[in-house]
């Protein structure tokens, strides 16, 4: 077995989670290292990049929905730093959300979800169906109502994810490309990991930021293993010809026959149409049926989408956790931290995620906001089911 030198912060994961946490641990003064075969890779390349803390809102996610409006608020200033530091522009665009429905049961849950974003103190505007074509011409004649919330963005997670590398060699974090195979533990404590190829890395603090495979890392005992499943969501990628004017202005999204569909336009001419959400296990294979819903279901809204051209299909796999929330901290393993399980939010929590690891790893302890997400909520959670 190979030896390398001991890092302070030892990153497992190159997603952007796992970027973020580096880049901001290694502006903390702390030598940091990332281990990913491919860093900039996983969930990122697939994701459509909402920025969609509005209408994302589900019930009983109210604890959720303060993180993600946090992150949100960050959003500005996080792009002007990593642009200005990198000379990569990650693609955000403050371009609103338009979210529609298509019949009455559609309506209905719109006019549910617009109480609920009141009720949490949100900006949402309720909007005729001819309101809503008046907003983006392109939309079916048959759109019955909408909400319009200025305030949900988009970024491009692929020029994201770019830049955050960027930004983690310019602050002099090593990379590592390569599998960790498992987690090292020293006198009950995280003391680094071992790469497939044998090599040892130590590290005075172990952040498991891995995604989906969060829960696979070997050497990891049970009480803390992270309770992470994938859940697969496949995405469509089509192209508007230069020649064309903007297909639409802003994101559309919205609940076809109980099935979720959003049109993410991007400034290029891309159009970015997802997400199925697949209880799968590991499978990321592109089916036909999973196309076939999503085009049907964008027809469905924008009947002209079909004329473009389709230039990508991929399968990813977004991070779950039992409560759709992040765990993101200390474990009960003294020397091991997550960062994981963000689901849907991942690229939402880019910016509060990296914070408050920083914050994390250099006191020990998480910042307010963060708190309720501790990995340990599921421990408790546990010992409270116990028959006494």
């Amino acid at each position: 077995m190979s030896s390398s030198r001991t890092s302070d912060v030892l990153v497992v994961g190159g997603g952007i989670i796992g970027l973020v946490t580096a880049w901001r641990a290694a502006q903390r003064g702390f030598a940091t290292a990332v281990v990913d075969p491919e860093p900039g890779g996983g969930a990122a390349q697939v994701a459509a990049g909402m920025l969609a803390a509005v209408t994302e809102l589900h019930y009983g996610e109210q604890t959720l929905l303060g993180l993600n409006l946090a992150s949100a608020r960050r959003y500005p200033d996080f792009v002007a730093e990593l642009t200005e530091l990198t000379g990569h522009d990650p693609g955000y665009r403050r371009c609103g959300t338009l979210a529609v429905a298509l019949d009455a049961d559609d309506r209905a849950h719109l006019r549910d979800l617009h109480a609920l974003q009141q009720q949490s103190g949100l900006e949402s505007e309720w909007l005729s169906g001819r309101e809503c074509r008046r907003l983006e011409p392109m939309l079916a004649p048959g759109v019955r109502g909408g909400l319009r919330v200025d305030g949900d963005h988009q970024v491009d997670p692929r020029r994201l994810a770019h830049a955050l590398v960027v930004a983690c060699e310019r602050a002099g974090v090593v990379f590592h490309r390569a599998w960790a195979e498992r987690l090292t533990v020293t006198r009950d404590r995280a003391a680094g990991c071992v790469l497939d190829d044998g090599t040892a890395l130590g590290a005075e603090q172990v952040v498991l930021a891995a995604g989906s495979r969060s829960g696979q890392l070997a050497g990891v005992p049970d009480e803390v293993l992270p309770p992470v499943r994938p859940v697969k969501g496949q995405v469509l990628r089509l192209a508007l010809p230069p020649r064309y004017a903007p297909l639409l202005n802003r994101t559309v999204r919205a609940v076809v026959r109980g099935s979720h569909v959003y049109l993410v336009p991007r400034l290029d001419g891309e159009l970015v149409v997802g997400a199925t959400s697949e209880e799968l296990g590991w499978d990321t294979t592109v089916t036909a049926g999973g196309v076939y819903q999503l085009l049907r279901d964008a027809h469905e809204l924008v009947p002209g989408i079909t004329e473009l051209p389709l230039t990508e299909t991929r399968a990813g796999l977004r991070p779950g956790s039992p409560d759709n929330a992040p765990l993101l901290g200390p474990t009960a393993l003294d020397g091991l931290l997550l960062a994981t399980g963000h689901h849907r939010n991942g690229v939402l929590l880019t910016p509060v995620t990296g914070d408050a690891m920083a914050h994390v790893l250099t006191t020990g302890e998480l910042p307010e906001e963060a708190r309720p997400f501790s990995p340990r909520r599921f421990r408790a959670a546990a010992s409270m089911e116990q028959p006494v």
